[in-house]
């Protein structure tokens, strides 16, 4: 171990022997160092934005076990969304003060490329200055597989129809052994960092997530880690690195142990050391809780996201999100946990600092 603290203080990027062996630290040498490269990089600051989360349908061609939000016999209750009820909930969210609206579906094979793709002109049209975060690479491998398109074609359409940066979602774990376990015949993991590319080479950005505390081991978590480092090296277009805890309720995975605050924590802050070219690393509050999400800014986070509004995807799952936080209660923990809170827009740009 003498070896790997050296290598820590320096610095110096770690290879993936030493990636493996930061599980085998207690959860305050690993916080010590992750919060070390996070004062480097970001000093207190803590980042977060003003967002709406819309789910438009929830009806999908992909089963994927440890989905709560799909309509399937736990979750019995089907629905898409026109475009004027889309469009509604934008109204009312940029009224709340929404500079983002983040927009994620199920795969629904009753519907058009064109539904998928024209509400986001529809929002930009109304709306110029709204940043559209929206289509998981999951979601293109859908749109190409079901309607006959290449990732090059789909992506060419975000860009023309006013897509402004993706979302990290789809990713799960890279090991396709563990993907064939929790949702086989979703995008591969290769599929999703080529997607990913291929998005970056248009000059835009985008996050990466890993779902963890499910049936992946660390192993599984540093090899995902690894291939977005990777990709970053060329590439640079990862905005911020999301680990998403694993929600448990009406879903079909069994798992015997789920993990704890201590686990959750270590993977935060390894997050932050073996992602040494990825600005940010999120605590993305609707699956960590907000508490343990600004615990977790000590421990190599230094993002929260943003107010939601509505989220639907996590809370079906048990997460308490579904009716989002306000600005207010971001600000006053932030400042009462002793950091900086820094309102940012979707690619970080500083908007206030608090």
């Amino acid at each position: 171990m003498t070896n790997l603290i050296e290598k820590l203080q320096s610095g110096d990027r770690l290879s993936r022997k030493e990636c493996l062996k930061l599980y085998e630290l207690d959860l305050f040498t690993l916080g010590k160092f992750a919060n070390i490269k996070r004062k480097q990089m970001h000093g207190k600051k803590i980042f977060f934005n003003v967002n709406r989360h819309i789910n438009p349908t929830n009806i999908c061609a992909d089963v994927c076990k440890f989905c709560a939000f799909s309509s399937h016999r736990k979750n019995p209750n089907p629905y898409t969304m026109s475009h004027d009820e889309i469009m509604a909930d934008v109204a009312t969210s940029v009224k709340n003060g929404a500079k983002e609206i983040h927009i994620v579906s199920a795969h629904n094979p009753h519907t058009s490329w064109q539904w998928y793709l024209e509400i986001f002109r529809k929002i930009k049209q109304s709306y110029p200055d709204l940043h559209v975060k929206a289509l998981t690479a999951a979601e293109i491998d859908f749109l190409s597989r079901h309607h006959g398109l290449s990732y090059e074609e789909v992506v060419e359409k975000m860009v023309e129809y006013g897509v402004d940066s993706m979302p990290g979602g789809g990713a799960e774990i890279f090991d396709e052994e563990i993907r064939a376990k929790i949702c086989k015949g979703k995008v591969s993991s290769e599929n999703w960092l080529k997607i990913h590319k291929i998005w970056h080479e248009k000059g835009r950005l985008s996050n990466a997530t890993m779902l963890f505390g499910h049936v992946e081991n660390e192993a599984h978590r540093i090899d995902h880690m690894l291939r977005i480092r990777d990709l970053q090296d060329i590439t640079k277009g990862f905005n911020a690195f999301i680990p998403l805890v694993y929600q448990r309720d009406n879903n079909f995975i069994k798992v015997s142990k789920f993990i704890g605050s201590v686990e959750i924590l270590k993977t935060m802050a390894i997050s932050r050391l073996v992602l040494d070219n990825v600005p940010h690393i999120k605590a993305y509050w609707a699956t960590s809780t907000i508490n343990l999400a600004m615990v977790a800014q000590e421990f190599g986070a230094d993002d929260l996201d943003g107010t939601i509004q509505k989220e639907s995807i996590q809370s079906a799952a048990g997460a308490k999100s579904a009716r989002g936080m306000d600005m207010k209660s971001f600000i006053e923990l932030i400042k009462s946990s002793g950091f900086i809170p820094v309102e940012r827009d979707s690619l970080y740009n500083e908007l206030k600092i608090y």
